[in-house]
């Protein structure tokens, strides 16, 4: 059990020490690639400086299938470190079909929206990650989704995903 605990952590500090940008890779602005959880489907970033990015993702959610978000991003380097930012910020998610949340109602149960077309705000935290004269960005981000309209409900979204800079 040591010997797997050691080679474990020796993995994690050799992949630590690989240098990464702390930005997009190869000063690209423009990505596209996959994500799962949810949303699972397609996301886009466009890069609008160093620190800022709007990010696009449609695919299927709980809070409706199919669905578009649309995030500012800023990243900051929170780790004082080149291998990975932080980033952060607010959206919009919109989902069409059946959707469901966390928020829990009294006697109906959890919120569901059959049909039509719900509204909601998100607020996104994440990591990134970029490796070094590889045009590809990994990240992983988790957050906050409200849905406003056309009733009030909340869920969790979180996902992993892997971008491509052509």
């Amino acid at each position: 059990m040591r010997r797997i605990f050691v080679l474990i952590i020796s993995i994690f500090l050799l992949g630590i020490t690989q240098k990464v940008f702390a930005q997009s890779p190869q000063g690209k602005q423009f990505g596209f690639g996959i994500m799962i959880g949810d949303p699972t489907g397609a996301t886009l970033k466009l890069w609008t400086n160093r620190e800022n990015a709007f990010v696009f993702d449609l695919g299927s959610s709980y809070f409706g299938s199919p669905r578009l978000d649309v995030d500012y991003l800023w990243h900051f380097d929170a780790f004082h470190s080149s291998i990975a930012k932080l980033y952060a910020g607010p959206g919009a998610a919109i989902g069409f079909g059946t959707g469901h949340g966390f928020f829990y109602n009294g006697d109906e149960g959890f919120y569901v929206r059959s049909g039509g077309a719900g509204l909601g705000v998100r607020g996104i935290f994440g990591v990134n990650i970029i490796p070094r004269e590889t045009p590809l960005e990994i990240f992983f981000e988790a957050g906050l989704l409200v849905g406003l309209s056309p009733d009030f409900g909340s869920a969790v979204d979180a996902a992993l995903g892997l971008r491509f800079y052509p």
